[in-house]
Formats: C-alpha cells, structure tokens, sequence
C-alpha cells in the first residue's frame, strides 16, 4: 500500500459540473442583490437628504413662466465669453444642459449655448445642499436654466469642452423643461459623418426618402455598438438636429455668405432689389413650376427673377441684386436639388464685352470665399469635426476655360460629351477632377455654352450661332452659377422664344421693356445652399438647408 496521501479533488471540479443554466442563473441572482443592495443605500440617502436641513432654499427650482412681468437689467455672460479673464468672478449664464452626472456629493453639468460648452460643478457644501444636488439631478437634458456661478480655474485642463474654465454652481433654477426621451442624442448626431452614412444619406430617384432606415447601428473599431442617426430622422426632427454643433456652425457660415455676397456687390454699386414671386401665367415660359390660382387668375410660383431683374436694368437701375427664396417643380430626388432654394441673382449692365461680367463675379467668389476663410475659423473647425473635407482650392485669377476646351479635356480622358450638348452630372464631376488636377484648382468657370443648352434670353455668340454667352461656375465639379449675357433686342429675343416653343403673349410685358431703348446687359445666380454644401463638402444638400423642400418632404 502506498504512503501517499489521497489527494483530495481539485476546487474547480464542482464548478465545472455547473451547467451554462445554473452560471446563468447566479449571475442573475448576484446581479439582483446588488440592484437591491444599491436600491437600499438609495432609499437611505434619501431619507437622509429629507431629515437634513436644506441651506440652500430659494437657491433652486422652476421658476414661473416668464410673461415679461419684470426687468431687472441683470447682466448676461454667454458661454462662448466665459473665459480666464472672468475667473473668480460671479457670473449669470442662461443654456441648455448638455450632459449631467449626479453621484454622492458631487453634480457635474455641461452647459451648452449655440456650440459653445462649459463644464458646471456642485459640491455639496455652503453653496450645494443635499435637497439642491437632488433637484439637479433630475433635470433633463436639452433643458433650459438659469446658473448663477463663481468663475473658476480647473486643476487639469478640460478637454471635452469649448471654454477651458468651469462654473462653481451658487444658484440653478429651470427656465424650461425638456422632455426626458428625445427622439435621438445631441451626442449621437453629432458623431463624425463617415463614408458609410455618406452612402445612406445620398439620396437616389429610384430610393426617396421616407424608404431610408431611421437609425443605423455599426460597430466601430472597438467594437462596441455606435448609433448613426439617418438623414430621414434628423430631418423629421429638424429642431433637434440644427442644435448640433456642426448645424450651428453650418448655418452662421451661410449667413456669412450672404453678408459677403451683399458687401461686394454694394461695395461696386448695386442695389437690392425685390421683385414678385406670385407670377402670373407660367414663369419664364417653363413647365416646372408650381401652378395655383391667384382669385379667378391662373399664376405660378416664381422659379427665378430673372425676367423682373432685367426689366429693373431696362428702368435705369444699372446694377441690381436679390436675395430670396425660388421654387422648382422639378421631382429630382437627389443630393443636390431642391424645390425651394434661396437664390442670389445679379444682373448688370456692360459696355463691351460679356466678360466684364466674369471677372466681376469672379472677383465676388474670391472675395466670398477668403472671407470665409479669413472670418469663420472656428466654425470651420467645427464642421471639418463631423464633416471632414480637404481645403477649398482657389488660386488667382480665377480659371476661365470655353466650352469647347471643356468638352476637349473630356474627350483626351476617354469621355463621351456631345460638343452641342449640356454636360450631365457625371461628366460635370469628371470633368471637375480633370481641372482639379491639371490647374490645381476647386472653382473655375466654363463659358460659350451650346445654345440649345440654355434659355432662350441668352445671348448667341456673334462667330458661331451654335454657341452662347453663358457661363457656369464650378465648385468641386459641380455648378453653383449659372449666367449669361442677355438678348436685349427685342425682335432677336421673340425669335429664340418662338424657336423655344415658348407661348409669345405671357411675356409681352417683358419683350416691351426693351423696346424703348435698351442696356447691353448680363447677369447670373449663385444658389446659397449650394455653395455652402459644397464649399464645405457636405455630401447633401439637406446639410446646407435649414427646412429643406425637396419632391418627397413638406414638413416640417
């Protein structure tokens, strides 16, 4: 018989023996103790918080519905100016919670105005109670308050926020509650746009909208579940979605687009003018309008200005432009058209020659988008955040390049392009990369466009009928203006509208403008939407467009 011990079996055997079920069904149970273990010190420091006294009283709530029943002239920080300039003083902020963590003594808020943030700290204390940090912690998100609060440094740096200084709570009250389930995340639509949303949110004619996924879940390198909100959801939720930092900044940016536009043209001697948009008959003659009923008259919505501008220059106003919404019945469901758009036209007089037109429109988006450059900084930070795009290439002069030389760039790269055709969207994008890479340049202009490729009040060139004096300028390859000189002889002009097939009478009143002695004249129309999606790359127009209108979307 051996001497050897009988070794006793291993500890693991039992455990081994243990089914997937019984595993399961200790997680469980040990995951519902400490839920009820937790539930329990809750309950306690509840109890403790209502037996504690409250030395904060008055120093938080809801306050009453403002009805302008007072004005107490207290004054106002808002977050984008709380900065080290202001620390240890005590300042007056109104803003939306952002975020907000609640644990034991300690309340941590992010505060968020337009795209700017500020981190918020209470500590139960002098200036926090128990009953204080409760009432904070029940606030929802999106809401809107009122925080009273000595202006801090922070011992390490804040990185999740704009301002690099925090707030040390003295006073919160709620001026508005927001629901607490919103119908996506500040966060989750904020998130950097990728190639694979790209892809979901361009819209195609043969996949309108409302057949889009609202939500769409992928797994990122870590593999962990991300929430990619769909172009569809954000636009249903339209309110929610321009909150986003990026929208908030999209949108400032093409209102300083518009501020250029203006300050440019005035600065060389044009008005604003404003001119009908119920038109009667059909505008311009076209079928892609929205027809209705003006009393017993039959009307339409203006697609352009266009007539109205040139009959202002045959008044002697010399130099106009409009800013203003046009509309275009034209059931395009793709990323970049829209029934209703906002529409920058100019028209001007010339003296000799149609290019005096050119350069100065050229000299206009030089000066448009080196403001942009020069005066948006930190907003174009913000939109490169979720919407990464390379620089806007636009060396000076701008390029000018014929029609002619365009469809011969096309033809030396294996494309086909009709000559006395217009270009599609395909050849408009490949023939963009082309110049892009051959001149180093984002934006150029392709002028003398095929005839039948244009209206029917441009202007055909004097060596060869075939060909106009229109012009189109490019952003990364695809059109943002479309202009030309126009005909101001008025037996040419009832010529090449009855070569339209286009009804005489509707435009009498247009045709005699120039009867009584007319300008040489041209002009031009940038769409706003278009040269912010496309300056900034933003894959789609609904991007650039604040209630965008397209064939599929009325509301909201």
């Amino acid at each position: 018989m051996s001497d050897q011990p009988v070794q006793p079996p291993e500890q693991v055997a039992e455990g081994e023996q243990k089914s997937k079920k019984q595993l399961q069904r200790e997680k469980k149970e040990a995951e519902k103790a400490q839920k009820k273990k937790e539930h329990q010190q809750e309950q306690k420091q509840q109890e403790q918080i209502v037996q504690e006294e409250d030395n904060c009283v008055g120093r938080y709530g809801d306050l009453n519905l403002i009805q302008s029943q007072e004005r107490t002239n207290r004054k106002w920080t808002k977050v984008g100016d709380v900065d080290q300039t202001l620390v240890n003083q005590v300042i007056l902020v109104r803003a939306r919670i952002h975020n907000s963590r609640v644990k034991g003594k300690l309340a941590f808020l992010v505060l968020r105005e337009n795209y700017n943030t500020i981190q918020v700290v209470a500590e139960k204390g002098e200036f926090a109670s128990a009953q204080m940090l409760k009432f904070m912690s029940g606030i929802p998100v999106e809401s809107v308050v009122d925080i009273e609060a000595l202006v801090k440094q922070p011992f390490k740096e804040i990185l999740s926020c704009t301002q690099k200084v925090e707030l040390e709570v003295r006073s919160i009250r709620v001026v508005s509650r927001s629901l607490p389930m919103l119908p996506f995340q500040i966060e989750d639509a904020s998130r950097r746009i990728t190639d694979f949303e790209d892809g979901i949110q361009e819209q195609k004619q043969e996949e309108p909208q409302q057949k889009q996924e609202e939500v769409q879940q992928k797994q990122d390198k870590n593999e962990k579940q991300q929430i990619q909100v769909m172009l569809k959801t954000r636009l249903d939720n339209r309110v929610i979605d321009l909150r986003t930092p990026a929208k908030q900044a999209i949108f400032r940016v093409q209102s300083g687009i518009g501020l250029l536009f203006r300050e440019f043209l005035v600065e060389n001697g044009f008005i604003e003018i404003h001119t009908p948009k119920l038109i009667g008959g059909t505008s311009e003659g076209g079928t892609n309008v929205f027809k209705l009923k003006y009393f017993n008259q039959d009307a339409c919505l203006a697609q352009s200005p266009q007539l109205y501008k040139q009959m202002c220059l045959m008044a002697d106003y010399d130099r106009v432009f409009e800013v203003a919404p046009v509309f275009r019945a034209e059931n395009s469901n793709t990323h970049r058209h829209q029934c209703e758009f906002i529409s920058m036209d100019i028209e001007m007089v010339i003296k000799e020659h149609f290019t005096e037109l050119l350069d100065l429109m050229g000299d206009l988006c030089i000066y448009m988008f080196k403001g942009i450059e020069k005066r948006y900084q930190k907003e174009i930070e913000i939109i490169s955040q979720q919407f990464p795009f390379e620089p806007f290439k636009i060396p000076e002069p701008v390029l000018k390049l014929t029609f002619e030389e365009g469809v011969k760039m096309l033809h030396e790269a294996g494309v086909n392009q009709d000559p006395h055709d217009d270009l599609d969207t395909v050849n408009e994008k490949t023939l963009g990369k082309l110049v892009r890479e051959k001149y180093g340049t984002d934006f150029y202009i392709l002028h003398r466009y095929p005839k039948k490729a244009r209206p029917f009040y441009t202007m055909p060139c004097h060596d060869d009928p075939n060909y106009t004096l229109s012009y189109d300028f490019f952003m990364r390859g695809e059109e943002i203006v479309s202009g030309a000189q126009r005909v101001h002889d008025p037996e040419l002009l009832v010529k090449q509208i009855k070569e339209k097939g286009i009804a005489v009478e509707p435009l009498k009143d247009y045709i005699d403008s120039f009867r009584y002695g007319a300008y040489p004249h041209g002009g031009c129309a940038f769409g706003l939407e278009r040269v912010a999606f496309l300056y900034f790359n933003l894959k789609n127009i609904r991007n650039a467009c604040m209630f965008p209108r397209d064939p599929v979307r009325l509301f909201p």
